[in-house]
């Protein structure tokens, strides 16, 4: 017969014939609430900021999408007559002038690759979104990557004419990049000191 066991504590199990014997440590059941709200606690604030960021993004984006292929087979002129007359707006403002002058230049093509090319930056901004959120590495890289590389465009639209919300969204994208740079590198000293530890 093989020898009973009796449990006294959750980190002791103590055999009929023999010693305690202490657990290395008490670990919660995979799956069971102690264990999704341990792995809850341990997300990072910057990457959850950072993910509902790129959500919000992606949501936008979206609407763009969506607004494009709603203006298919419609006079655009018409439409941007009824937008300004809902907005009380001055027909004879600079903006106006300036919105009739690039409505001008939307076709139902142009109207199709601003509409594929929203939902393809959408479904990339949910990615982005997903993987911060999970703290994947490869979503870090891809992220930094994307946003180094509108950086200069960024740039070069200020330089062009400032607002608020360029220089807004450029200091955002600059604190973006210099978080993942320095959780990378933390990463990275992490796995340093990890190799560096001898094994038992």
């Amino acid at each position: 017969m093989s020898p009973s066991v009796n449990l006294r504590s959750a980190n002791t199990v103590e055999l009929l014939k023999g010693s305690p014997f202490p657990l290395t440590a008490s670990q919660p059941i995979a799956g069971s609430a102690s264990h999704l709200a341990t792995e809850a606690r341990h997300h990072r604030t910057g990457l959850v900021l950072i993910a509902a960021y790129k959500l919000l993004g992606a949501l936008l984006f979206i609407a763009v999408g969506v607004g494009a292929l709603r203006l298919l087979h419609k006079d655009i002129d018409d439409v941007v007559w009824r937008v300004i007359q809902d907005f009380k707006m001055n027909p004879e403002s600079r903006l106006v002038n300036f919105i009739f002058e690039k409505a001008e230049l939307l076709n139902d093509p142009i109207l199709r690759r601003i509409g594929l090319a929203a939902f393809c930056y959408a479904a990339l901004g949910i990615v982005e979104a997903i993987g911060l959120y999970l703290e994947k590495a490869w979503a870090e890289f891809l992220t930094l990557i994307i946003t180094a590389s509108f950086l200069p465009f960024e740039f070069h639209e200020i330089m062009r004419r400032l607002t608020w919300m360029r220089v807004g969204l450029l200091v955002a994208n600059i604190l973006v990049l210099f978080y993942l740079i320095w959780m990378l590198g933390e990463r990275a000293a992490n796995r340093r000191r990890a190799q560096a530890v001898p094994a038992e």
